[in-house]
């Protein structure tokens, strides 16, 4: 019996005992098939989530979102978004990590920003993982201006992030490109920031 086949006889299981799946449990089982790979299946796991009338939520849109991104089906995750809204369901940070997480891989630069200009213009906070998205592809591509204004973003609003992620990729990058105040500054904003202590940057000898 493969997984999907298991899973819905879960589900059937459920129901005969009495208990009636929830989006909860479709949430988890969208995540585990589309995270994972299994397109296919979390398609079917989809329609049956509607066959049954369940409403989604925003995790169920994230994680199909997510699924639609990997499969290349951009047009199709375009149109889920619009979907999302007219639902009324507010996309958040996930929604558009999705996208930027994509044209990061594809190398494309100006999508990438897009999307996460995107995120801002619809009132959304970015998250840690849309920093750690971003701020090492920004570096790759020289776009230092940007990557610095996300790691004093990370630094004031106290998110853990790994020390790696600011020090060779931001810091010592500044100083390679002379920008020797704004390295200096950055480090400045790190250690002066009494809400956190995580972040060690120190200017390279």
């Amino acid at each position: 019996m493969g997984a999907l086949d298991s899973t819905l006889s879960v589900v059937d299981e459920m129901e005969k005992k009495g208990i009636q799946p929830d989006v909860i449990t479709f949430n988890t089982l969208l995540h585990a098939f589309y995270w994972s790979g299994r397109f296919a299946d979390g398609e079917k796991m989809w329609d049956l989530m509607e066959t049954k009338d369940i409403v989604p939520n925003v995790w169920s849109y994230n994680a199909r979102m997510r699924g639609l991104v990997s499969e290349n089906r951009l047009q199709e995750a375009i149109e889920l978004l619009d979907k999302m809204r007219s639902n009324g369901v507010q996309p958040d940070a996930a929604t558009y990590n999705a996208f930027m997480r994509k044209f990061c891989l594809d190398k494309n630069l100006e999508e990438a920003k897009n999307w996460y200009h995107k995120l801002r213009e619809n009132d959304c906070e970015p998250d840690r993982v849309t920093y750690l998205t971003l701020v090492p592809f920004l570096r790759e591509k020289g776009e230092f201006d940007m990557a610095l204004e996300m790691c004093k973003e990370i630094i004031n609003r106290g998110l853990y992030v790994p020390p790696t992620l600011l020090q060779p990729p931001v810091v010592d990058e500044l100083i390679k490109e002379s920008r020797i105040e704004d390295a200096r500054g950055l480090v400045k904003l790190a250690r002066t920031n009494r809400r956190v202590r995580y972040y060690k940057l120190n200017l390279p000898s």
